[in-house]
């Protein structure tokens, strides 16, 4: 049995009143989203790509033949600056993955802090000092220790900061350029032969020559190495890594790599696919940032 016509008339007055009652969430609700989008800084993250102020940043890691990951790396974005810091745990020493960690979140507050702007070498100088006197606390008289590397985005320049081995490079026009200087054994021996005290072939044979002079959680610790900014052009790429890379990877191979037309997200996997396919009987814990565009 149909219904009455005075019902008919209801429902449909009832019907045009719910779609209004609709439209007008909708609208209240695209109103709240934009001003949720001017108030919230510019970052996503998409599968560990993330993109922050227009700058792209992949990453990668393995563990390596290692029994555990000592490795431990973080970025983030404040305002025009994006930061990038990487460490490696002493794998010879005890509590290598406590040290790493401890410095990178240490490096990241005071980032955070920001009471002398990120770019500055005041900033470096007091945060390596800050960071290094934590590390000693957290281990409590253990032995341990860890490499660390910093970079700082500006205004399309790159300022950082460096102690230990792990490294930071700049890819520009098919070419490697190293950054840091290694804070290692090697570069004293180097720097002796070139002094003439030794013999090249005693620089090289060293059996020690890998083994770190300067790192974080080192009594005797003496500076980063902290070098001048450098200029960005729009299709260089920023690479921060441990030694699990280059101690893998040779420069021509990262070369290769990186020429590729891909997204900093796939590049970073793919120099890590590349590390684990050397198979390596000792690979170590390998790392890697990759920063592009955006300035």
């Amino acid at each position: 049995m149909g219904a009455p016509e005075g019902a008919d008339g209801a429902a449909m007055i009832g019907k045009e009143v719910e779609a209004w009652i609709i439209i007008a969430v909708l609208a209240a609700l695209l109103v709240i989203l934009l001003i949720l989008r001017t108030k919230l800084p510019s970052r996503m993250e998409t599968n560990g790509a993330n993109v922050r102020s227009g700058i792209i940043i992949g990453n990668g890691q393995t563990i390596g033949r290692r029994e555990e990951q000592d490795d431990y790396f973080a970025t983030a974005t404040i305002g025009p600056r994006t930061i990038a810091v990487i460490a490696d745990g002493i794998s010879g020493l005890a509590n290598g993955r406590a040290a790493s960690m401890t410095a990178v979140s240490v490096w990241m507050k005071e980032f955070i802090k920001q009471e002398a702007p990120a770019e500055k070498e005041d900033f470096f100088l007091k945060t390596a000092h800050v960071a290094n006197k934590e590390v000693i606390r957290e281990l409590g008289g253990a032995r341990g220790g860890t490499t660390f590397a910093a970079a700082v985005i500006v205004n399309g320049y790159l300022y950082w900061g460096a102690v230990g081995d792990s490294m930071i490079a700049l890819y520009r026009n098919g070419e490697l350029q190293m950054v840091n200087q290694q804070h290692t054994l090697e570069a004293v021996l180097e720097e002796r032969y070139l002094a003439g005290k030794i013999t090249h072939s005693e620089a090289v044979a060293h059996p020690g020559k890998r083994q770190l002079v300067n790192y974080l959680g080192y009594e005797n610790f003496k500076q980063m190495d902290i070098g001048e900014p450098i200029a960005l052009k729009k299709s260089d790429k920023v690479l921060l890594c441990t030694d699990g890379i280059t101690n893998s990877l040779t420069e021509l191979e990262l070369c290769t790599l990186l020429e590729r037309d891909l997204p900093a997200e796939e590049l970073a996997d793919l120099i890590i696919e590349a590390v684990d396919e050397k198979q390596l009987s000792h690979q170590d814990n390998a790392t890697v940032i990759l920063l592009e565009k955006g300035w």
